[in-house]
């Protein structure tokens, strides 16, 4: 499949890229998909919740009344969990949340992703995005040129480009991500994924099996 090079005008270049059917023309697999987002936000939890068990809250453990003949239930600490300010029964413990997952699987789910986007026409291909100075203004006019100013959007560079990120940085719908960071979780969570031309063989290095 080929997809037409835009310039920062948004105009056609007349020039076109051809596409590994590897990584943008397979059927999404949506389980490794699932998996991988699932990875990366249970990457993102703390896992620091605490809550005080009866051995660790402040009270007395007094007997409270007589065993026998009060009709009512034995009680032998203020601490049971029965009790206001008693400790609280099978509260959350600290706990590391994260868990392996192949890199096969990340790989295809990250595939996946892509060839989803690419199915539902969400990839837009342009030249080099070069600045001079990080200037939001600037940033901002090459998307509206692009007719994706409005939309959320993932913008991927082949390698760290500070000028960009920090041009974009102060936009809510848009992220900046190189090629080797990017995620199945922000290639989801997106309505426009634009590529540049170098990030493509970079893509193509990085997933074709």
């Amino acid at each position: 499949m080929e997809l037409s090079v835009l310039n920062i005008n948004g105009q056609d270049t007349g020039r076109k890229v051809s596409l590994s059917d590897e990584i943008f023309g397979i059927e999404p697999n949506n389980h490794a998909m699932y998996l991988d987002v699932k990875q990366f936000l249970a990457n993102q939890r703390q896992g620091t919740h605490k809550s005080k068990e009866r051995n660790e809250v402040s009270g007395t453990t007094k007997k409270l009344k007589k065993q026998k003949g009060t009709g009512g239930a034995r009680a032998g600490s203020m601490k049971s969990p029965v009790f206001i300010g008693g400790g609280r029964v099978f509260g959350p413990r600290p706990r590391n949340y994260s868990f392996k997952l192949n890199k096969k699987v990340k790989s295809l789910a990250r595939i996946s992703a892509l060839s989803s986007l690419m199915k539902d026409n969400k990839i837009a291909l342009v030249e080099p995005i070069q600045l001079a100075q990080p200037k939001t203004k600037d940033f901002t006019s090459i998307l509206t040129n692009l007719s994706i100013a409005d939309k959320k959007t993932l913008v991927v560079t082949s390698e760290a480009n500070e000028n960009v990120f920090l041009s974009s940085r102060n936009l809510k719908r848009v992220k900046v991500l190189t090629a080797a960071n990017l995620t199945t979780y922000d290639l989801l969570n997106t309505d426009n994924l634009l590529l540049t031309e170098e990030t493509v063989s970079t893509l193509e290095k990085l997933y074709t099996r």
